[in-house]
């Protein structure tokens, strides 16, 4: 059994021990019932966390009906309490634990009212009744425990160093080398032939096939005109699979291709002309399908310049089928050698093999008896050994190895065993943890999840409770990944996490599982006009399919969370139907396909706190927005207004907005000062009728990108860097001018420090300046103080001079780029470029202006650069433009 079954308890308690503190006028009966249940529910809850711990298939029937039951019913009574707080005025305020006091005075006013009393008794009666069935059977199941320390779930995570390593450095990969090797050479690079090759590595699950084409594509990507990496999936998109080839093909040229705008032979027809006479290496991961293979191959069927394509599969009838022709070859993966195995284990938990304690070399190599060579299972298990980069005691080594039952069995591809490795980890998980996870359910097969758009999501859900939601969501998502559950995608100067994937083996179990629960209903693996048996709590629609009587017959009324992909808008509901929605994500939607939806009606979802319509193509920003007093998200990047680039003006009234992102160039209401709860704020632009002084009411923002327009007036910019000095919470910041270069009005600004800045990005648009406008930006200087934590600068078309770093700025800087004056560089003197007081610094990025016809002159130029580079202790990586 699972976290699941405790439902909206988690968020449900503190709301009603909130409300029952304070001095409402409700009836005494009413509140004598309302104290009542609540205890009951925390007795239920400390029950349910201890049933969390046993698998499900080793409960009674009677204790999972149970455990169900109460999570149906902390769902309806949280929604009986917030539909009653969103009658305060309309919505008046938020239902967490910080807005509740401020309704205080509201809710008095309200329970004053008789209509309004009776409604009130009558549902918390009716919640008591229920409350009193459930607590009734809890007792007769003898199912009581006690409740569990969550001081854990409130420790914050950072990122297992060693676990990135392992996806980051391919030289850690344990296994692979020797069969890298091999499939390189059976490629044949230097041979003269023209044609095409494909090679097709076929296996079972968690075998690590894509890790070995990946190892291969990164070691002989360099050596073709472009390459590509894609994943097909289960359930494939084809037009998405051939818009992704076209963005790594050539991605400034595709890079606002509108997929839903183009069909597959159109999108075909464009991937053969971008390839045209290149020579490629393209990889096709995961392909489950011969009709999916044969529709991808058209792409590439024309190609005659010795290009090579790898594709990974677990069918060998589809691995036969890429490789039809007589110079195509299939390899069959083979699991890991004892040692490698050995080696991989150990790597995991110890970091090096040899450092495994003589005691537990023993019980090691029985767990790894039954892993059978697969590194999906030895990562799982190695992990949970040593999760929260602590290794467990001895004596859970013994218990995790009689609970793995036989193992697996040498090319078993059955995978049942598998399945078992991997839940066992499953229920080793913290119960916030557990929800966290198999809320991922949501998301289709082989899908990249952006992180930061997870963890507002499980915000909004209501999954995270306490302060710093957002650093706390980090660190839950870090835990997974140290844990193994999910995959990272890494990416950015940092090389840290900016995504997940789910290995599709933990997808088939955590669907299971959320399924089993009633925790998300997925409609693409429902029987068409089958009946829902349950109240559906969590929609998400991955695919297109046929009209489904189903939904027109069914009840949305306790849905908490819409989720449609682009393949299936045509199956898009009106909002009028959902009456408790919390999220709503259409994200890369294209809503002009969807004749049902009728965005004016936004304004009704009262109780919404995630709205993404990023990248929908959506012509009209709905005034009714303003009407989400509880919305926490808002993310409209990629909207464009016909009318006019602006905000409506209602948004101003939304308090409780704490992420909030725009399209380039949107420009922000009058009274945006309101929005003191915002944390996040993206790309809007400042114009010179705006008051900038609004933003120093921001105080909450930590992460800050703005655009100021051609003609910004520069006394409005010295008052936007001015209140940016009120912003002390700051983490992240970037500027980018669209008219004259930033650099030397930032000078007396950068005198300052931000404490907690650990990003800054100064970016011009300019880049054409003559060599006496750019000098005169020498003024742009830092103090020996400033930015004590930025771990990242980037001044993008900001040229600075000589001595611009000195020693005690930004002791903790490890990217940084800028540009410089060749002329500086090439007059002599003593010219320094003083990196060597960055102490931290390992990697630059410089960009050179000037005489660009001297090919003698900027050779000079950079060899002076790479020679002080040379001369830092940390001889940081450096590329020079």
């Amino acid at each position: 059994m699972d976290y699941l079954a405790l439902g909206a308890i988690g968020s449900l308690l503190p709301k009603l021990g909130e409300l029952l503190k304070e001095e409402y006028k409700m009836q005494t009966s009413v509140k004598r019932d309302a104290e009542a249940f609540s205890r009951e529910l925390r007795s239920m809850r400390a029950a349910l966390e201890r049933v969390a711990e046993v698998p499900r298939d080793q409960l009674d029937e009677e204790v999972r009906i149970w455990a169900g039951d109460v999570r149906e019913l902390s769902y309806d009574t949280e929604d009986v309490v917030d539909s009653l707080l969103v009658r305060v005025n309309g919505s008046g305020a938020d239902t967490d634990m910080n807005g509740l006091k401020e309704l205080v005075g509201k809710m008095k006013r309200l329970f004053k009212k008789g209509k309004a009393r009776r409604q009130i008794a009558i549902a918390i009666k009716d919640i008591k009744e229920q409350v009193q069935d459930v607590a009734a059977r809890h007792k007769r199941y003898k199912a009581d425990g006690v409740f569990v320390n969550l001081a854990a779930a409130t420790k914050i995570t950072a990122v297992d160093p060693l676990l990135v390593a392992l996806y980051e450095d391919r030289q850690r990969i344990v296994g692979i080398d020797n069969t890298k090797d091999e499939l390189i050479q059976k490629l044949c690079l230097t041979d003269a032939s023209k044609q095409p090759k494909i090679l097709s590595i076929v296996g079972f699950g968690g075998l690590g096939k894509t890790t070995l084409a990946k190892a291969v594509y990164d070691e002989i990507r360099l050596k073709f005109d472009c390459a590509a990496f894609v994943s097909v999936s289960r359930s494939p998109d084809l037009k998405k699979v051939f818009k992704d080839l076209l963005f790594e093909v050539d991605y400034e040229k595709y890079k606002s291709l509108s997929g839903a705008t183009l069909d597959e032979r159109q999108l075909i027809d464009q991937l053969q002309k971008s390839l045209g006479t290149k020579r490629y290496i393209i990889i096709i991961d995961d392909i489950w399908d011969v009709n999916a293979w044969k529709t991808i191959r058209y792409a590439f069927m024309d190609g005659k310049c010795g290009s090579r394509i790898i594709t990974t599969t677990r069918n060998i009838s589809v691995s036969t089928e890429c490789c039809s022709y007589n110079d195509d070859m299939v390899y069959k993966m083979k699991p890991l050698s004892d040692g490698d195995s050995q080696r991989l284990f150990h790597n995991r938990i110890f970091r090096r093999d040899d450092l495994c304690p003589p005691e537990l070399e023993k019980v090691s190599m029985d767990i790894l008896k039954k892993c059978a060579g697969v590194p999906l299972a030895i990562i799982t298990l190695a992990s949970h050994l040593a999760s929260n980069q602590q290794i467990k005691p001895i004596n859970e080594w013994y218990v995790l190895l009689n609970s793995i039952g036989t193992g697996l069995t040498k090319g078993d591809t059955n995978l049942r065993e598998m399945r078992r490795i991997i839940s066992f980890s499953y229920y080793d998980l913290p119960s916030h943890l557990k929800t966290c996870l198999l809320y991922l359910s949501i998301f289709p097969e082989d899908f990249v999840i952006e992180r930061d758009r997870l963890i507002r999501r499980w915000i909004a859900e209501g999954f995270i409770q306490g302060d710093n939601l957002f650093e706390l969501g980090v660190s839950y998502f870090n835990e997974l990944l140290n844990r193994s559950m999910i995959q990272p995608v890494i990416s950015g100067l940092q090389g840290e996490p900016t995504g997940c994937r789910v290995h599709d083996l933990m997808l088939d179990l955590i669907c299971d599982l959320a399924s089993e629960e009633n925790f998300v209903t997925v409609m693409d693996v429902i029987k068409v006009n089958t009946p829902f048996e349950r109240k559906v709590r969590r929609l998400s629609f991955q695919k297109s399919v046929l009209a489904n009587t189903r939904l027109a017959t069914s009840s949305m009324s306790q849905v908490r969370s819409l989720t449609i992909f682009s393949p299936a808008i045509n199956q898009m509901l009106p909002l009028s139907r959902f009456e408790v929605l919390r999220v709503l994500d259409l994200e890369d939607c294209d809503l002009e396909e969807s004749g049902s939806l009728n965005l004016s009606c936004v304004g009704d979802l009262l109780h919404l706190r995630y709205l993404g319509l990023r990248d929908t193509n959506l012509c009209k920003i709905p005034t009714e927005i303003g009407k989400l007093l509880f919305l926490q998200t808002l993310d409209l990047r990629g909207v464009v207004d016909e009318d006019v680039q602006e905000l409506p003006a209602s948004v101003v009234q939304l308090r409780n907005l704490m992420y909030l992102y725009v399209s380039d160039g949107t420009y922000l209401p009058v009274g945006y000062k309101n929005l003191t709860s915002l944390e996040q704020l993206s790309r809007p632009c400042f114009t010179k009728d705006d008051d900038p002084e609004e933003l120093r009411y921001l105080t909450k923002l930590r992460v800050l990108s703005l655009l100021c327009p051609s003609g910004y007036p520069a006394e409005k910019l010295l008052v936007l860097l001015e209140s940016l000095g009120h912003l002390h919470k700051l983490q992240s910041l970037n500027i980018k001018s669209a008219g004259e270069s930033i650099g030397g009005n930032m000078g007396d600004w950068l005198l300052g420090t931000l404490l907690s800045l650990r990003s800054l990005v100064l970016e011009s648009d300019v880049d054409t300046a003559t060599k006496e406008e750019r000098a005169t930006e020498r003024s742009f200087m830092l103090s020996p103080d400033a930015f004590p934590r930025a771990l990242e600068c980037s001044y993008q078309n900001v040229l600075l001079g000589p001595y611009m770093f000195p020693r005690g700025a930004m002791p903790m800087v490890r990217h940084l780029s800028f540009g410089l004056l060749m002329s500086d560089i090439l007059s002599g003197g003593d010219w320094d470029l003083c990196i060597r007081n960055l102490p931290s610094l390992h990697v630059l990025s410089i960009k050179l202006y000037g005489e660009e016809d001297s090919r003698d002159g900027y050779s000079e130029a950079v060899d002076a650069v790479e020679r002080a580079a040379d001369d830092h202790p940390n001889r940081p990586f450096t590329i020079v433009l």
